[in-house]
């Protein structure tokens, strides 16, 4: 079976909590590999958010680092990782004031495109979803277009996560609103194998003369 990919309009990822350790550690080095498949479209860029004075260099440079830590020499191509390398920028700003939240609207808008696909991806403590939220609508950030994803845990029991949820709700609509956990799936996939090959029903029918193809829908 060959891979299928979905071709996207361009885009800009904004990560709050951009040098952070699941951007750094995971997110970071996941894109990576998305534009060493050719899934990341050339003029899509990545915009990390994060209170660090770093400039777009000093930010290239740990983002460079990542990624030679947590992805196989043999994995890495090095004109890939410059490609990548290209699209990041960095802004720095205070989540729950409004510190440098201008000038990340103008590294969003600098392109003028009203209808471009913005994903803004909180990687960052729950207690800051809503004022993250808040502050994107008080800038005139969020776009039809927009997607919102939270990593979790959202909130700390249900009355706080119910609490986030209406305060993200309020700005971005459902459909809009992405919540990301890492782990809730993981088993079931990786027991995939094992209930293929275990299995005296599945096992002559898993195969590529019966299945197109396997799609992970996020």
């Amino acid at each position: 079976m060959s891979a299928r990919f979905i071709p996207v309009d361009p885009f800009d990822l904004i990560v709050f909590g951009g040098t952070g350790d699941l951007a750094m550690r995971k997110l970071l080095p996941g894109l990576y590999h998305r534009d060493s498949d050719d899934q990341l479209p050339p003029e899509s860029r990545i915009i990390g958010v994060s209170r660090s004075e770093t400039g777009r260099k000093a930010y290239g440079e740990q983002v460079e680092a990542a990624i030679r830590e947590h992805i196989a020499g043999d994995q890495l191509d090095e004109q890939v990782l410059a490609r990548f390398l290209r699209r990041l920028d960095h802004v720095a700003l205070d989540a729950t004031g409004t510190a440098g939240w201008k000038k990340l609207a103008a590294s969003i808008g600098r392109n003028g495109k009203a209808n471009e696909v913005r994903v803004f991806y909180l990687a960052t403590a729950p207690r800051l979803f809503g004022p993250i939220a808040r502050n994107l609508e008080a800038h005139d950030l969020v776009t039809p277009q927009s997607r919102v994803v939270l990593e979790k845990p959202i909130g700390r029991d249900l009355a706080t996560a119910r609490a986030i949820n209406d305060e993200v709700g309020a700005v971005f609509a459902e459909e809009q609103i992405f919540r990301i956990d890492h782990y809730l799936g993981k088993e079931t996939v990786q027991n995939l194998m094992a209930l293929r090959f275990g299995n005296a029903l599945y096992e002559p029918l898993w195969n590529s003369a019966h299945i197109d193809h396997v799609q992970i829908t996020v």
